[in-house]
């Protein structure tokens, strides 16, 4: 079965919300089709020394919203998931007002394994952003009374990391996963063949909670997870019984499987579908002359 989104999250603004232990979000006022609620930070710890992961977008109340939640602590870690406008902007910004280092894969486009070339559509991207410090899979940092691991999960962007938190077995997961909705795979950074691959790592984590930048908990992760990849190959075999009558473009297979969806979101749609048909062509399942593009006609091998 496919996964069962969750949209229960009634967090307020700008305020410190207790969700575990060693776990606080402030939840930015930036909502939209792509953010839901807006931007949740993360500040991780219980003692001293504390790390904030996913900064958020460049406002200014925001980033004094966590100076105030930290307030009487020393902020000794930035942590990014990736480069995207709504969750690294600001951590420039906080590294400034409290000298911690920025922590992250790398800088926008790091990982990405080539293909469309010269082609950027991706107006959510943050190409300023740059880490002071570059982690690998596997890598950790801790402070006084936590340890975060890297885990390396391309896919919704290339340099996209996890984030597990080793004390509570929680792993803040980005965009990488959604409760709320299904994340984005926009070409030419997003690669859905290795967001899939990077679903299945997470699986094997075996994670008991996840915490996505975006949205509530997810508190039963494994069965929600093979319900993302079941949706995925879901949407695949969509596109390919659309195929089996005939040529068709991008935009029509949107207007037919997104009929019921906000016209708003079929960009992003549409850029989820050519994710697709991406590793469909690359696997011989479908045809295009050429390089696999927006105004591309695909079609089944004869």
């Amino acid at each position: 079965m496919s996964a069962d989104f969750i949209h229960d999250l009634n967090a307020p603004y700008g305020e410190a919300e207790t969700i575990s232990p060693l776990i606080t979000r402030v939840l930015c006022k930036n909502p939209s089709p792509y953010t839901y609620t807006g931007t949740g930070t993360y500040i991780v710890g219980s003692g001293q020394n504390v790390a904030v992961i996913d900064p958020g977008p460049m406002m200014e109340a925001h980033g004094n919203a966590i100076l105030e939640a930290t307030k009487g602590k020393t902020i000794s870690h930035i942590m990014v998931t990736h480069s995207h406008i709504d969750h690294s902007p600001l951590s420039a910004w906080l590294s400034d007002k409290t000298g911690a280092p920025i922590y992250a894969f790398g800088p926008h486009g790091a990982g990405r394994k080539g293909g469309l070339d010269g082609e950027e559509v991706e107006a959510g991207a943050d190409h300023a952003f740059m880490p002071d410090h570059k982690l690998a899979d596997g890598d950790r940092v801790s402070g006084d009374s936590w340890t975060l691991r890297a885990i390396f999960t391309p896919g919704h962007t290339a340099n996209h990391l996890c984030f597990m938190l080793e004390e509570e077995q929680t792993l803040f997961c980005g965009d990488h996963i959604m409760g709320w909705a299904t994340t984005v795979i926009s070409p030419p950074d997003g690669d859905m063949r290795a967001y899939l691959k990077s679903l299945k790592r997470t699986i094997e984590e075996k994670p008991k909670r996840l915490l996505p930048t975006h949205g509530p908990a997810v508190e039963d992760p494994e069965p929600f997870i093979r319900g993302i990849i079941t949706h995925r190959r879901m949407r695949e075999g969509q596109i390919l019984r659309h195929l089996e009558d005939g040529p068709l473009t991008i935009d029509i297979m949107v207007s037919r499987m997104y009929k019921d969806v906000n016209k708003a979101l079929h960009p992003a749609a549409a850029r989820s579908v050519l994710g697709h048909l991406i590793a469909l062509v690359d696997e011989g399942r479908v045809m295009t002359d050429g390089p696999a593009t927006l105004m591309s006609e695909y079609r089944l091998p004869a």
